[in-house]
C-alpha cells in the first residue's frame, strides 16, 4: 500500500488510464482514498497539474496554500498538497523525479507567442476549455503545480530554470484523500529549459501496483 487510508465505503474501481499528448491537456476523475499516478512518458516533459472539487465549485488545489501549509518551496515524499481552504486533497507518496516547481504560473497563449514559441497554445487556455466542458465553475484558473520541471530557488530570492532532467518513465503517485477532477497540461510552459512539450499518462487506481 503507497499511504495508509481510511476505510471507503464504495465499491473499488477499476483502474483507469488517460494519454496526454504533448502540446494538450486532458482530466482525470479521482475518488478519495484512490492512487492518482503521473508519469512522464517522454524525456524533458513538465507536467502543469491542477485539481477541482467535484462537490464544492469555489475550492481548488492551490499551489500557494501548499507552500504555506508545509512551509516549503519543495515538493516532496509525505507532503499534503492542499486546497484553497488549506484542506488536504492528497499526500505525495512516490516520486522518482524529485524536481518540480511550486513558484511559477501557467503560460498563457500570449505570453509564449510574445516569447516566440510561435503556435503553441498557453496551459491556461487549454485547461479552460477542459473546465469549460467538464461542467466545472470554479472562481478563477489557478497558479499549477509543475511536475518534473527544475527550477532553483536561490537564497537571494532569485529563480532560476535549469535544464530538465525528467526521464521518461519518471512518475509521481498521491494518495487523493478527496473526490477531485485534476486537469493536467503537457503545454509548453515557456519555462526555460523545461519549455518542450512531452507526452504523459495519467492513472488513478485504489492500489499502485494496479496500474
Amino acid at each position: 500500500m503507497l499511504l495508509l487510508k481510511e476505510p471507503s465505503t464504495r465499491l473499488p474501481l477499476p483502474p483507469t488510464k488517460v494519454a496526454v499528448p504533448a502540446g494538450e491537456s486532458r482530466a482525470i476523475d479521482v475518488k478519495a482514498g484512490q492512487i492518482l499516478r503521473i508519469e512522464a512518458k517522454a524525456a524533458g516533459a513538465v507536467a502543469s497539474l491542477f485539481g477541482f472539487s467535484r462537490t464544492n465549485p469555489d475550492v481548488f488545489m492551490s499551489v500557494h496554500h501548499t507552500r504555506v501549509f508545509s512551509n516549503s518551496y519543495v515538493l516532496q515524499a509525505g507532503m499534503r498538497i492542499v486546497s484553497n481552504r488549506r484542506r488536504a486533497l492528497m499526500v505525495l507518496g512516490k516520486d522518482t523525479s524529485g524536481k518540480h516547481d511550486l513558484l511559477l504560473p501557467a503560460s498563457t497563449t500570449v505570453f509564449l507567442n510574445k516569447q516566440g514559441y510561435v503556435g503553441q497554445t498557453g496551459c491556461v487556455e487549454s485547461v479552460t476549455a477542459l473546465i469549460d466542458a467538464s461542467g466545472l465553475t470554479p472562481p478563477k484558473v489557478p497558479d499549477p503545480i509543475h511536475l518534473f520541471a527544475n527550477v532553483k530557488l536561490h537564497q537571494d530570492g532569485r529563480i532560476e530554470p535549469l535544464p530538465n532532467v525528467t526521464r521518461a518513465g519518471d512518475f509521481i503517485a498521491c494518495r487523493v484523500v478527496t473526490d477531485m477532477l485534476f486537469i493536467v497540461s503537457a503545454c509548453c510552459t515557456g519555462i526555460p529549459g523545461n519549455d518542450i512539450p512531452g507526452a504523459l499518462e495519467l492513472s488513478a487506481a485504489e492500489e499502485l501496483d494496479e496500474l
